[in-house]
């Protein structure tokens, strides 16, 4: 039996779990998430600093309530696996630090765990799926295909030569006078608007380059709803299910290129599987694309249930489990840095021009 507390405080969500593994199935015996939303709200994204003041002021009590829901007491955890990078740096340290803390204190193990990597390996989690398979990330912070050959063996074949896709999400609704957070407005407003009324790009379709982009129609619809404004709600609703219409065609277009790569790279693959995770995976539409892309080239869809797409603890305790049983824990954790910027596959090249590309890669 292998116990594991992850912490995750890598943005705007304090999070702590517990998660054991006995023989056969995973199970998760905790999950505690504390959002900060309203926190940020206000400001129409997460400001650094009032993330990081909020990660001090809430995660003791996080974990205490994680291991209290857990029924486990901490010394019968066998290691604490903390998120290391990437993300925002104040709320890595807060994490990783009070990780350091108790690791010392109880004399367990410290596991140093990368944020992307805990999206990666979450479908094992929750769905059992065998290596290889494809990730496609998709969230504030991360636009980025992936494929996931083993605990710590990943390649990314793609990823945003700008901005991440829920940021485009997030900038359209504040454009457009919509609430934070931007995904689940943006999508609501789309519900009774008519996707064919604006001709917005399609960023990327039909580029042998397999990378994905958002800035330019992010400006498309700054464009149109200056050129229309003031913006009634039809306005709005229309915008919308024009936006999210050109994502999704440039999703279909972006993915289809890798599953056909994934056919090549794999021939031997049964079953192959695509894994989506990350918040923008809750947008229906999005889902819906997906789903019938990959019937129709034959591959298994695969969406972890939504609390465990965006970020949270769980994922991190299991990442944690899978270093240990793989028996690849990682740098000595006691000394570890935290990082902004960690890529999940270090091979690949760095970024050019302004160095988004992800903006947590």
């Amino acid at each position: 039996m292998i116990r594991v507390l992850g912490i995750e405080t890598s943005c705007d969500e304090t999070a702590a779990s517990v998660v054991t593994l006995d023989g056969g199935a995973p199970k998760i015996l905790s999950d505690i998430v504390l959002s900060q939303i309203e926190e940020h709200a206000a400001f129409g994204g997460v400001v650094p600093e009032i993330a990081a003041r909020a990660h001090v002021e809430a995660l003791d009590g996080i974990i205490e309530a994680a291991l209290a829901d857990s029924g486990v007491d901490l010394a019968d955890i066998d290691a604490i696996a903390a998120t290391a990078g990437p993300g925002l740096v104040g709320g890595l340290i807060v994490g990783l630090m009070t990780a350091k803390a108790i690791a010392a204190a109880a004399n367990k193990p410290l596991i140093a765990i990368n944020h992307l990597e805990g999206h990666a390996l979450t479908a094992r989690l929750t769905d059992g799926l065998d290596f290889p398979y494809l990730l496609l990330l998709v969230s504030g912070g991360h636009t980025q295909i992936v494929a996931v050959r083993g605990v710590g063996d990943y390649q990314r074949w793609a990823t945003t030569i700008d901005d991440a896709l829920g940021e485009a999400f997030d900038k359209t609704a504040k454009m457009l006078g919509l609430p934070y957070p931007g995904g689940p407005n943006v999508e609501k407003a789309a519900a009774s608007g008519d996707a064919a009324r604006f001709a917005f790009p399609r960023p990327m379709k039909g580029s042998a380059q397999p990378d994905f982009s958002f800035s330019g129609l992010k400006t498309a619809v700054r464009q149109a709803a200056t050129a229309i404004a003031p913006l009634s709600d039809l306005d709005v609703a229309d915008i919308c299910a024009s936006f999210q219409a050109a994502v999704a065609d440039a999703l279909d277009d972006r993915v289809s290129r890798a599953l056909a790569r994934f056919r090549e790279t794999f021939p031997d693959k049964q079953n192959p599987a695509l894994v989506v995770a990350g918040g923008v995976a809750a947008n229906r539409t999005i889902k819906t694309t997906l789903e019938a892309l990959c019937e129709k080239a034959g591959f298994a869809f695969v969406a972890p249930p939504l609390k465990l797409c965006t970020d949270n603890a769980a994922m991190i305790a299991w990442a944690g489990i899978e270093r240990l049983r793989a028996g690849t824990s990682g740098e000595n954790a006691a000394d570890f840095v935290p990082r902004s910027r960690w890529p999940l596959d270090s091979i690949s090249a760095p970024m050019v021009g302004s160095g988004r590309r992800g903006a947590k890669a």
